[in-house]
């Protein structure tokens, strides 16, 4: 296929949805539309055919009976007066002058000659109505003879039939003469009836017509009215959705609709107010942490430098720390250097919880970058490094660092060595994989490997970690725009970083509390949960 016609077949399958979408923006206004137009074709149908019915009765009921009227008054005066055994002249003569009445009907006139034999005499001559235009049901009821009684005087009575015949409507009737005579039948063409009646249908059908069409207006202007409070609502629902708390309706009426929409208001005020308080519970809780954070590190200064000093007591070989108490302080040291990491990850985490965070771009040699992490840790003999020099990036250098102490110092510490580090290109991104060789992570804990302060055996709830590494690390990947992924291969753990190598949107000069003595900014964050995640 052409490139040509991609792009059509691409354009006709878009405009296609394009409409489809149209129609279920618009399902609504299209039922009540159609219910509507139903309803009004219901009635305009059955209007029109009861109207149709009632004027065909009537047209043809009032032309039939002024014809059958005519004929029998013909049959009485014209017919009556021939004699019991006429001759065919007569006959003839006689159908002439009936047919000349103002019915203008033709008439065959049927009888029995002196000599016994049948005779007719038709208004058309030889070619015109003849017995055999007769259906043989009229003519065996017109020759039957009916028993006399008080309710029946005569023995023969008047019969007629509607017939079509070359799709032109006919009335056919025929009695006899009382007291002896011809047989009479007569022919009357119902096409001007017909074709009255064919214009009323026409006329109806057009009227049917026209109502349908106003009542689809009608429809139209109804949904209007009814769905456009309706859209309203969708409206201001939708800008509630993305955050617009003070979205509000104009209510007018006290229909059900305006009901819906004093509804809508209180919810919506009562949202507000319910987000407004927890929004101001939680910043006093961010405010409760930042604040302790910052009150802690005074007193955490001065415990530091004690505990450098003892530190420095326990390494020197003058033996002066009495060995009673060493151990005590040597797990003085150890968690006064966790309380400290502690009150860091618990910084930094506030400035993500606060929207403070802010990147410090730079032009970043990505291989440069893994390896100055790696040296200042030492893991030079345990980390293998799959990097090409020259592949840059324009990201935060002390963050990425924090990012790779975590993950490369989590795979260390409970993967297993190697560990190996990659860097590719894909796309607009660069792809940092972390690998290790250990026994992989559960795979009840692998989604939570991120949530803070996660445990996942409950017999190890104390570790070297504070269960705030990864959660550090996965935002300051977000921050950059990134994302980290956590999964098993058959050689253990693999982490996998993926960051976009433009600019960042959250590109800004640091906050202060970034540069604040004492924070993130003045050391690498080495810290993990992935150990207390197994």
């Amino acid at each position: 296929m052409t490139q040509a016609h991609q792009e059509g077949a691409r354009g006709w399958t878009g405009a296609r949805k394009g409409v489809l979408s149209r129609l279920r923006f618009t399902s609504l206004r299209l039922r009540l539309v159609v219910v509507f137009g139903l309803v009004a074709l219901t009635a305009a149908v059955s209007a029109s055919g009861i109207a149709y019915w009632l004027n065909r009765e009537a047209v043809l009921t009032r032309t039939q009976d002024a014809v059958l009227r005519d004929f029998e008054q013909e049959m009485q005066n014209r017919a009556g007066a021939l004699p019991e055994r006429p001759t065919q002249d007569e006959l003839q003569h006689t159908a002439g002058q009936m047919a000349g009445s103002d019915q203008r009907f033709s008439v065959l006139l049927v009888g029995r000659d002196t000599e016994g034999r049948t005779v007719y005499g038709s208004s058309g001559g030889l070619n015109g109505f003849s017995l055999q235009d007769v259906p043989k049901s009229l003519r065996t009821a017109v020759n039957r003879t009916q028993r006399t009684d008080g309710s029946n005087k005569h023995p023969y009575h008047l019969y007629w039939q509607r017939i079509v015949d070359h799709d032109t409507p006919y009335l056919v009737a025929g009695t006899r003469v009382i007291g002896g005579g011809p047989t009479g039948y007569m022919l009357k063409s119902l096409e001007p009836e017909a074709k009255d009646l064919n214009s009323l249908a026409w006329s109806l059908g057009i009227a049917t017509g026209l109502a349908l069409i106003g009542s689809a207006l009608l429809a139209q202007a109804a949904a209007t009215t009814v769905l456009k409070p309706v859209q309203r609502l969708g409206a201001a629902a939708r800008r509630l959705g993305e955050g617009k708390l003070d979205t509000r309706l104009r209510v007018s009426g006290t229909d059900e609709l305006a009901d819906l929409s004093r509804t809508f208001n209180n919810a919506a005020e009562a949202l507000e107010k319910r987000v407004a308080d927890m929004a101001a519970r939680d910043e006093a809780s961010r405010r409760f942490v930042a604040d302790m954070s910052h009150e802690l590190r005074t007193p955490l200064t001065a415990i530091t430098a004690v505990t450098e000093v003892l530190e420095e007591e326990l390494e020197a070989e003058t033996g002066s720390m009495d060995p009673m108490i060493e151990p005590a302080v040597r797990l003085v040291v150890s968690e006064t250097r966790r309380l400290n990491d502690l009150v860091e990850n618990l910084m930094e985490v506030t400035r993500f919880d606060a929207g403070t965070a802010r990147l410090v771009l730079d032009d970043v040699d990505l291989a440069d970058q893994i390896t100055a992490c790696i040296d200042a840790r030492a893991w030079l003999d345990a980390v293998e490094l799959d990097a090409e020099r020259g592949l840059h990036a324009r990201l935060d250098p002390r963050r990425l660092d924090v990012i790779l102490a975590n993950l490369i110092g989590n795979a260390l510490k409970h993967g297993g060595s190697p560990v190996r580090v990659s860097v590719r290109e894909a796309d607009d991104s660069i792809v940092i994989e972390v690998q290790d060789h250990g026994p992989g992570i559960p795979e009840d804990v692998l989604p939570h490997v991120f949530d803070r302060f996660y445990k996942a055996s409950a017999s190890r709830p104390r570790s070297e970690g504070s269960g705030l590494g990864l959660s550090i690390a996965l935002e300051n990947a977000h921050i950059h725009g990134g994302e980290i992924t956590a999964a098993n291969s058959p050689d253990g753990a693999v982490f996998t970083l993926r960051l976009p190598r433009g600019t960042s949107p959250a590109e800004e000069q640091p906050a202060e509390d970034d540069l604040t003595p004492g924070s993130d900014t003045d050391r690498p964050q080495g810290e993990d949960t992935k150990g207390d995640a197994r």
